[in-house]
């Protein structure tokens, strides 16, 4: 519970000290933010745990953050604070945005940030929108060019993002095709649209590709996991299709023979969402405006498979780390107007 000593307003939040395991995530009382120019400030209501913030803990990603740090960085709340040179908003609204520091009872974003939640979502959905869907959105549509009638083979359809990409894959008109190790995951992807789901495990990804949909049928690859898989899915692509990689869930970065990407004609790009935006704003932007349609039409309803208050935001990570999360795992930061419509 947040608190006012003498003229500083406090707050609780989850915070990193040294990197480590999810469980070194420590729950203290540090001072509330104040909203600068162009911010608002925001009472977070439900922040969603993704896998990036367990790599950020362990010291795995790509990027480090100074510490200490508060994880977290997708999350939806209410206004309770607005900057000078802030239009359109007020307090009380209920909003969703991407900004650090979420695993917290308040965080300031640029007003220019925040998005308004539509009315009758609640905000846990709302905080489970957004990193996830609008990376598989950008992905699929301006890197995988995906079309109506594509086949596009989802790896790791079960976590968050493999699950967004498995839901706006069918919103695109894509057959989806759902690879997920567990049979809760692959009934998860189902739901959400995969018209085929197949195990991977054992190496027998290529095997059951197969007996589903025929040899080299796969017109798009859609990879968060790396490691083994990324090699055998592309195997079973078709002569000129598009192969996106998006990270690196089974800790193995893969080593793809180029004669395979020569043979087959292949084009394998990148896809990471803060240098996307840096470096293709308009396509960005336009990804925002279609998904955010998408969105607020009810078209698109994330799957939050696990809640954690904050007070476990270790124990909620490392559900996350280990692979243990089906959907999205969102923290409850305020319990008030997060668990209808979900």
């Amino acid at each position: 519970m947040s608190t006012t000593t003498g003229t500083e307003a406090t707050m609780v939040a989850a915070r990193v000290h040294q990197l480590g395991a999810p469980e070194s995530v420590v729950l203290e009382s540090i001072a509330r933010p104040r909203p600068a120019p162009g911010e608002l400030l925001v009472a977070v209501h439900a922040a969603a745990v993704n896998f990036s913030d367990t790599l950020m803990i362990e010291g795995r990603y790509q990027t480090t953050t100074p510490l200490p740090f508060v994880p977290g960085y997708e999350y939806a709340g209410r206004v309770v604070g607005i900057g000078a040179d802030v239009e359109g908003w007020a307090v009380g609204d209920r909003i969703a945005a991407v900004a650090p520091g979420a695993f917290a009872e308040y965080v300031v974003v640029p007003a220019r940030s925040a998005v308004r939640v539509p009315d009758g979502m609640s905000l846990a959905s709302a905080a489970a929108a957004w990193v996830c869907h609008l990376t598989a959105y950008d992905a699929l549509r301006w890197v995988a060019r995906v079309e109506p009638g594509d086949i596009v083979l989802v790896l790791g359809a079960g976590g968050g993002l493999g699950l967004a990409a498995v839901e706006l894959a069918a919103a695109l008109g894509a057959r989806v095709v759902a690879a997920a190790s567990t049979y809760e995951k692959r009934s998860a992807a189902s739901a959400q649209g995969a018209a085929h789901t197949v195990d991977p495990s054992g190496g027998q990804l290529r095997a059951a590709l197969r007996a589903q949909i025929g040899p080299g049928a796969v017109d798009v690859v859609f990879d968060p996991v790396g490691g083994s898989l990324a090699e055998d899915a592309l195997r079973e692509m078709r002569w000129g299709g598009r192969f996106v990689t998006l990270g690196y869930a089974s800790g193995d970065i893969p080593r793809i023979p180029l004669n395979l990407v020569l043979l087959k004609g292949v084009t394998v790009a990148g896809f990471e969402m803060r240098t996307f935006a840096e470096h293709d704003p308009t396509s960005a932007a336009q990804g925002r405006a279609d998904f955010a349609e998408l969105w607020s039409s009810g078209r698109i309803r994330p799957l939050v498979g696990a809640r954690f208050p904050l007070s476990e935001a270790g124990e909620a990570l490392a559900h996350v780390a280990g692979r243990r999360a089906v959907g999205k795992t969102v923290i409850v930061v305020r319990d008030d107007d997060v668990a209808p419509h979900d």
